[in-house]
């Protein structure tokens, strides 16, 4: 990793600003929601891993179902706080107020190649870190050569809204109400907070916006069945999910103690169309991982930091 010299930052900056300087938030605010998840850890061990100013940034070789195979890409989970906005739920430019509420971001992205054209997929989640377990927004692009698509989810006092834009005829533009159920998305950041607050047994959920997209299936939560491992010789944990009625499983592979790091994750159900159509299983195994100011790294001499990433 680079000296820590090189990632000493300047608060109160967004990522799109024209100059980019980004800080990971201050000490989170006191909760006010009732029944919220906080870190399993003290403040002062949970703060000297998130609250230094620097983004987790974790590279992974992927093989991913796609139209009956398996294609080989890459996958990178970006976790890093920062203050949000509850009433607006967006970054704050200004850090500060009432309205402010500490988040644990988590950026995941996914590139791959189906024949000669590309899919670029990412997502991305905001969980309040001391009022979870549910993320306060999910947002979900996918871009590949026939077009691009947009989701975004949206907590509200009622459940979740749910906003979808697609170049499909038979998807449109859609706007619904999914309840209050668990999203998918939103347990990557609780295993990184608090793996024993990760909801067991049955349980009901809303399938992850990649699998929901490459799927085509509707917005809507499905019951499931989650079982949470003990710590294996190695010294990591496994938390699988599976969906009867989707034959479907995800299984994610984390660090047992404190930050938690995920090492990797496998999604195996049904893929492909008509005579392509099989069960296959997507997986994706950690490679590099480093501790940046991504934001701050975007001159041509950076482009090395890829090189460290394996990208």
């Amino acid at each position: 990793m680079r000296p820590l010299a090189l990632a000493i930052l300047t608060l109160l900056a967004a990522c799109n600003a024209p100059a980019p300087v980004e800080d990971a938030a201050g000490p989170p605010i006191q909760s006010v929601a009732t029944g919220g998840v906080s870190p399993a850890v003290s403040p002062d061990e949970f703060g000297d891993y998130w609250y230094q100013g620097l983004a987790e940034i974790t590279a992974y070789d992927l093989e991913q179902a796609r139209y009956g195979e398996l294609r080989d890409g890459s996958a990178v989970l970006i976790f890093v706080t920062e203050p949000f906005s509850r009433s607006q739920q967006v970054k704050l430019d200004q850090a500060g107020g009432a309205d402010e509420v500490t988040v644990m971001k988590l950026n995941h992205t996914r590139e791959f190649v189906t024949g000669i054209y590309p899919y670029s997929m990412m997502t991305s989640v905001f969980t309040p870190v001391s009022e979870g377990p549910l993320p306060l927004k999910i947002t979900a692009t996918s871009q590949e050569w026939c077009g691009h698509t947009f989701t975004q989810l949206n907590r509200t006092a009622d459940g979740y809204r749910a906003r979808l834009f697609s170049y499909f005829e038979s998807e449109g533009d859609q706007d619904v109400s999914l309840g209050e159920a668990m999203p998918e998305d939103g347990l990557w950041a609780l295993i990184r907070l608090n793996p024993d607050a990760l909801p067991t047994g049955a349980v009901q959920l809303m399938p992850g916006t990649i699998y929901q997209r490459l799927s085509h299936r509707p917005m809507e939560s499905y019951a499931a069945t989650a079982m949470l491992s003990a710590p294996d010789a190695d010294g990591f944990r496994t938390y699988t999910v599976t969906y009867p009625d989707l034959d479907r499983s995800l299984a994610i592979r984390f660090q047992a103690i404190f930050p938690h790091q995920i090492e990797g994750w496998e999604e195996t159900r049904p893929d492909g169309f008509g005579d392509n159509a099989s069960r296959l299983t997507t997986r994706a195994t950690r490679t590099e991982r480093e501790m940046l100011a991504y934001w701050q790294l975007n001159g041509s001499e950076d482009v090395s930091y890829r090189a460290e990433l394996g990208l």
